[in-house]
């Protein structure tokens, strides 16, 4: 490989610099990025993101009714679906939505939605917000006259329902669902003058089943269960509301049962609050218990709804991406406020025991209007409780350069909680150490019951997904060791507590892939002394695969990321072990096409299975090959010349080429597919993305564009900070991200031309670097 740098020009010394850093100062965002309709929505796939804290719902108006989907993290039922927490229903009266002037806006800075009108010279306005800090969702209603306010709680889970074949795609068991598989109902009656429902898992669940078929049972005592009695559910009222009957009805395609709430009399401004709780109870007492203190502490509203605003005016000052800002009808502008739209989607669960799930995160509605299913609004693909982690991590990567580390951490603690459970599979299937994690996982640590193979053969290795797609790929949780290592370089967060994590990961690919060689023969390396990682897998396309350049790249990168760490996170001994390991990593695998040197996808492999181009994932996330960095020629011919880079190049879903292109300085590549993954959704909410490979709305298409437009605007290399690396000059900009060691980088480039930089702290101002 030959070593070519860019031309790095490094910013002249008269550039204005200021060296306070003023985050007290206004939010960036134009009042342009609000996203205002003046016509009422046809139904729920016309809805708006509101949210806050672990709480996620859907707003529209439809046929003068004001409706709310509204979902939580981690409400799993024993089927590990991620249920809705239920929908609300508010008619007013008299009704502004059927009158003139109707607005329903996002007020994106704040973290809220209105939806407003006028009747009869009345004048009304509803307010919906979710509480950051304790999770509370509330409807205000203003009005400038005396209004009646009637709202429902409506729930399809009113009675048992029989789960439809396609409809089990939304949990744990697929197509292996036993015949006439059953959701059970939710428990809903009144409690004094509220509604309260709550749905309260049985001892057994699917857990207990895939311990069964994957031989996990000698140690099932010590695994994490997550879904055990879990009970999840709330309360729903309001001061001055009092009971009113019950109703039943069908919402598109899915039978109801509402239980229904109305003012004592009218008034100029109602309250309701939607009080929910989630904990795992041997007896609903105990639940009910933790729900009252819940409740108890949500009785100050407008000192809670100031915090919030101070939070969300927080947020939106951490970091910002504003492009082309007085040039509203260019895609560029476009792409800048979807941007900042879907950072905020990802707010809507910033604090979640769970992470944000790639397919819908708590935004889902109806499925029909995705993909034509008439299922129940429970319904998505790609499961609730199930994680697929190739497309997790990029719903978590744009965080980093945002500055979002306190809404990383239910990515991270997810991973935490279940190291225990890896651990034991490696010990229970091949009684070595280290932790096995495999790439679609459920919420305890284990593969899907229907993924894992319900077919498999007696003889099959009991460790191995019988599976074409998922067979023997264990190298995506690497990616979020990269993340934990990050947030020490960036922050400097003391990681003691995450090294046994990033240790065991290593010490499983150690010692796997020596145990496997010994079933094949004596020795347990290759003649170079390198480990022999086969059988392997290139993500989910090269498979069977040996020394997979996707997993040799992590490896390599993980090991010498932890050997870098500062003096204390390692003993001598561990130092030694991994330095010892780091010479037994085989080298990345390189090949010729057309006589052009590239990064082949693995030494060999027996099948092309899906369209990923993880010969490119040295590139990202493992930065080895890229701007100003030895072998950059060469990943470009990977870019340029391999045959199947270019066929499976495209921006829908998961698609990682605006990344790639970013990374390598090709500019105008890099904006051609950055513009098209921001470009609006097709969808009323301009971010509501998708399917593409999985739900509405896509979060791994959102994420996967953030990191792209976060590449070609800075990039980093140890200390030094690549400014507009992959950045149009045609297009204006101004920016706020995080580069390691503490530092935030403010600039603007405008008529083709760097016209501001500010550095935080001043002395990271020498280590900026602008790529020419």
């Amino acid at each position: 490989m030959k070593k070519r740098l860019p031309f790095l020009l490094f910013l002249s010394l008269n550039l204005s610099l200021n060296l306070s850093l003023n985050l007290r100062a206004q939010a960036q965002l134009p009042d342009a990025y609000d996203i205002v309709w003046t016509t009422a929505s046809n139904n729920a796939s016309e809805s708006m993101p509101c949210g806050g804290g672990d709480i996620g719902m859907n707003v529209w108006v439809e046929k003068g009714e004001m409706f709310v989907y509204v979902a939580r993290s981690g409400q799993y039922d024993e089927h590990n679906t991620l249920l809705k927490t239920g929908r609300i229903r508010i008619k007013i009266f008299p009704n502004p939505f059927e009158g003139k002037n109707f607005k329903q806006q996002l007020h994106l800075q704040k973290g809220f939605v209105t939806a407003e009108g006028e009747n009869k010279g009345v004048k009304t306005v509803v307010t919906v917000w979710a509480d950051v800090y304790k999770p509370v969702a509330h409807i205000d209603v203003k009005s400038s006259g005396k209004i009646s306010v009637e709202a429902r709680y409506e729930s399809w889970r009113y009675q048992d329902r029989v789960v439809k074949a396609r409809e089990n795609y939304a949990n744990s068991w697929k197509w292996g669902a036993p015949k006439d598989n059953v959701y059970r109902k939710d428990n809903i009656d009144f409690s004094g003058n509220d509604v309260m429902f709550y749905h309260h898992n049985t001892a057994q669940t699917i857990f207990d089943v895939t311990v069964a078929q994957q031989g996990m049972e000698p140690v099932k005592d010590q695994l994490y269960n997550p879904l055990r009695q879990l009970a999840s559910g709330g309360i729903f009222g309001g001061k001055n509301f009092i009971p009113a009957g019950t109703d039943t009805g069908t919402y598109v395609n899915t039978d109801y049962k509402a239980w229904i709430v109305k003012s004592k009399s009218a008034a100029k401004t109602h309250a309701l609050q939607l009080v929910l709780h989630t904990a795992q109870v041997d007896d609903i007492a105990d639940w009910k218990k933790g729900l009252e203190a819940a409740r108890v502490k949500a009785v100050q509203p407008a000192a809670d709804r100031n915090r919030n605003l101070q939070w969300w005016t927080d947020f939106w000052k951490r970091s910002y991406i504003v492009i082309d800002s007085l040039q509203t009808d260019l895609p560029s502008w476009e792409a800048g406020r979807n941007y900042q739209l879907f950072r905020y989607m990802l707010a809507c669960n910033a604090y979640g025991e769970w992470p944000t799930k790639f397919n819908g995160g708590l935004l889902t509605v109806d499925p029909v209007y995705t993909d034509k299913n008439e299922l129940t609004p429970d319904y998505r693909n790609w499961g609730g409780g199930l994680h697929t982690m190739q497309n997790q991590r990029l719903v978590y990567f744009p965080m980093i350069r945002a500055g979002d580390w306190d809404m990383l951490q239910p990515q991270l603690n997810f991973y935490l909680r279940i190291l225990k459970n890896a651990e034991l599979r490696s010990k229970v299937y091949w009684n070595h150490g280290g932790a096995c994690f495999t790439e679609q996982m459920e919420n305890y640590g284990l593969p899907d019951y229907a993924e894992y193979g319900t077919k498999r053969p007696a003889y099959f290795d009991k460790g191995v997904e019988y599976n074409a797609w998922l067979e023997y790929e264990w190298d995506t949780v690497f990616e979020f060791c990269l993340m934990m290592m990050e947030e020490e370089q960036y922050t400097g967060r003391d990681i003691r507590d995450r090294i046994p994590f990033i240790q065991s990961c290593l010490r499983f690919f150690d010692e796997h892939y020596r145990y496997r060689a010994r079933l094949r023969g004596i020795k347990e390396l290759d003649g170079d002394g390198k480990l022999i990682l086969y059988p392997g897998s290139g993500a989910e396309t090269y498979k069977m695969a040996h020394n997979a350049s996707s997993t040799i790249a992590a490896l390599q990168t993980i090991t010498r990321r932890l050997l870098e760490l500062p003096a204390g996170y390692l003993t001598a001994a561990e130092r030694a072990h991994w330095d010892s390991f780091r010479l037994r990593i085989p080298p990345i695998p390189f090949t010729h096409i057309n006589g052009y040197p590239v990064i082949a996808p693995a030494k060999s492999w027996e099948r092309i299975n899906n369209i990923e181009s993880t010969q490119l994932y040295p590139v990202f996330p493992w930065g080895i090959y890229g701007l100003g960095k030895p072998g950059l020629d060469t990943a470009l011919n990977t870019w340029h010349h391999d045959t199947l880079v270019q066929k499976f190049r495209s921006h829908i879903g998961w698609k990682q080429d605006n990344i790639w292109a970013a990374r390598l300085g090709l500019r105008d590549e890099a904006w051609r597919l950055n513009e098209l993954k921001f470009r609006n959704s097709g969808r009323r909410f301009p971010a509501f993305w998708g399917p593409g490979f999985d739900w509405v709305p896509d979060h791994n298409w959102g994420g996967s564009g953030m990191i792209g437009l976060q590449e070609m605007l800075m990039q980093t290399d140890g200390k030094k900070i690549l400014l507009f690396p992959a950045w149009p000059v045609n297009k204006d900009v101004k920016f706020r991200l995080h580069a390691p060691y503490n530092t935030t980088v403010e600039a603007e480039w405008k008529g083709g031309r760097l016209v501001n930089l500010k550095v935080w702290p001043e002395e990271r101002r020498r280590d900026v670097v602008e790529v020419k």
